[in-house]
C-alpha cells in the first residue's frame, strides 16, 4: 500500500552512523525524520518508501510509530539512507 503525504513539517536530524544491514553490507543512515502524531494512518508499519528532504530524495530504512499508553501513536520517527 503507498500512501502520498506532500509538505509535512518535521524535526529533521542529520547523521553519519555507520551500521550493518541484513545483507552485512556497510550503510550509512543519512537522517532521522520526525513527526507529531500518525502520519500514516491507514498503514499499521512504515516499512518501506521514499521522502525528500530538502530537495533529496532518501528511503525508508525503518519507521517507527511510537504510542502512548493509551495506544494512540505519540510522534512517527523515519529513519532515511
Amino acid at each position: 500500500m503507498a500512501a502520498e503525504l506532500n509538505d509535512l513539517k518535521c524535526n529533521y536530524q542529520d547523521s553519519a552512523k555507520m551500521i550493518m544491514n541484513t545483507e552485512q553490507k556497510l550503510v550509512q543512515l543519512s537522517g532521522i525524520a520526525m513527526f507529531p502524531g500518525d502520519i500514516c494512518p491507514e498503514l499499521p508499519v512504515i516499512s518501506s518508501g521514499a521522502v525528500v528532504v530538502f530537495g533529496a530524495e532518501r528511503t525508508i530504512m525503518q519507521g517507527i510509530k511510537a504510542r502512548n499508553p493509551d495506544g494512540t501513536v505519540n510522534y512517527t520517527e523515519l529513519r532515511l539512507v
